[in-house]
């Protein structure tokens, strides 16, 4: 086959949350998949949970597709890439389809990508007509069709199909008797979810899909773009980074620019209570939920004596959102449990039931600004004062503080690494080779 002649692809998108654009993705994916095609991904603005369930429905690394935290050149790069790569490429957008700016609308217009509306038909029939036109044309985007969700029966999705008028109806799932589980952030881990692999079939079989109607969708294709060279600015340097299920909020490209800057990469578990390597030049705590591990992290007394060593020595400490949690001297989780922390950061952290933080931040460095985002359910008490803030990126507003105390940096923010690669290198102890 001929790489070079594009793949299917549509943005999967719908006029909210909670409308079931990732069931639909993760059903699709892994249809597409077990009929012989090669399946990429791609999610619409900043998540890490998404993405991991969807890495699990397509067997491929899911990566984030973001026109101001990725970059117009580098999403067109991975797009390309893709459609040599792939047959189907599905992009799952984030919010409603026209919500914030840049939104999932501006994305699919950059690089010409039909959307595919995901439509929850559960309290409706015909008026999904006009919820599928009014996504159309209040753009207007291309439509490549309608995945209606939650139908109750084969009448139910006729009548849905006949308000499309000249829409197709790609598809249908019906309700779903055990539906993907959630929490605070999102979705629950998907190493945490009995029998996973299970379920994702099931949405797969119980996905009613129009084939010809899907071949019968255009290819894209996106002009070559040469990947920017980083420069070796960790060239040499192991990075030990913290990954396990209170650790785990992790974009690949970050991964993937500390490689190309030549970083060698050592993963380290604290909650199986793993010391620092003894050969860490510099330490990367993620995101994740340390709340839901607070118990395991108290008692993990190597680890917390490893990071407090490696802060003694002068190790950079990059700590981001959760990795900065686990760092407090306290941690107080949602049903009021206070868990003792490794304690370099002053304070006492909160879980809240209400949101605490969201949206795009970029963080001021001397290398430049560092594009990221911000989304936590708990607060920090600390006499910390700020080094400094990032910058919400929507009003100019003062953002999450961002503490110095010796080689640690630590703030909520999580930073899109390939957006800034000399002030990520300067952060973890690298620079100018």
């Amino acid at each position: 086959m001929n790489r070079d002649a594009g793949a299917r692809a549509v943005l999967v998108a719908a006029m909210a949350s909670g409308q079931g654009k990732t069931s639909v993705t993760a059903a699709l994916a892994r249809k597409l998949l077990r009929q012989g095609l090669r399946v990429r991904v791609f999610k619409c603005g900043p998540d890490f949970i998404d993405p991991m369930l969807l890495e699990r429905a397509s067997g491929a690394p899911v990566h984030t597709l973001d026109l101001w935290m990725v970059g117009v050149e580098e999403c067109r790069r991975r797009l390309h890439d893709a459609a040599r790569e792939a047959d189907a490429i599905l992009i799952e957008g984030v919010m409603g389809l026209y919500d914030g700016s840049p939104s999932a609308a501006d994305l699919a217009c950059e690089f010409g990508v039909p959307v595919l509306a995901v439509i929850d038909a559960s309290a409706m029939a015909q008026t999904a007509g006009a919820v599928a036109r009014g996504l159309r044309d209040y753009g207007p985007v291309q439509l490549a069709g309608v995945v209606a969700n939650r139908i109750a029966s084969d009448g139910h999705a006729g009548m849905v199909a006949s308000s499309l008028r000249e829409i197709p109806l790609l598809g249908w799932l019906p309700r779903q008797d055990k539906p993907l589980p959630e929490r605070h952030l999102g979705l629950v881990l998907p190493g945490e979810v009995d029998g996973l692999e299970a379920l994702l079939d099931k949405l797969a079989d119980a996905l009613h899909f129009d084939e010809k109607a899907w071949k019968a969708l255009p290819k894209i294709t996106q002009a070559p773009s040469a990947w920017q060279d980083a420069g070796r600015l960790l060239d040499g340097r192991t990075v030990a980074i913290a990954r396990d299920a209170a650790f785990c909020f992790l974009y690949p490209a970050n991964l993937d620019l500390l490689d190309r800057m030549g970083a060698r990469l050592r993963y380290f578990s604290p909650l199986a209570d793993e010391p620092v390597p003894l050969d860490a030049d510099a330490v990367f705590l993620p995101g994740g939920y340390p709340e839901l591990h607070g118990e395991t992290l108290a008692r993990a007394g190597h680890w917390q004596s490893s990071i407090r060593a490696a802060h003694a020595s002068g190790l950079p400490i990059l700590a981001e959102c959760g990795g900065m949690m686990a760092l407090a001297e306290v941690l107080t989780d949602q049903h009021g449990q206070r868990w003792p922390m490794a304690g370099l950061l002053p304070g006492e952290v909160y879980m809240q039931p209400r949101l605490a933080g969201l949206g795009a931040h970029a963080l001021p460095t001397d290398q430049g600004p560092v594009r990221g985002h911000s989304f936590h359910y708990s607060r920090l008490e600390t006499p910390a004062p700020a080094h400094t803030h990032t910058v919400k990126t929507g009003n100019g507003a003062q953002g999450e503080a961002v503490y110095r105390i010796g080689s640690l940096n630590a703030s909520y923010f999580h930073a899109y690494f390939p957006s800034n690669p000399p002030a990520i290198a300067a952060l973890l102890g690298g620079g100018k080779p």
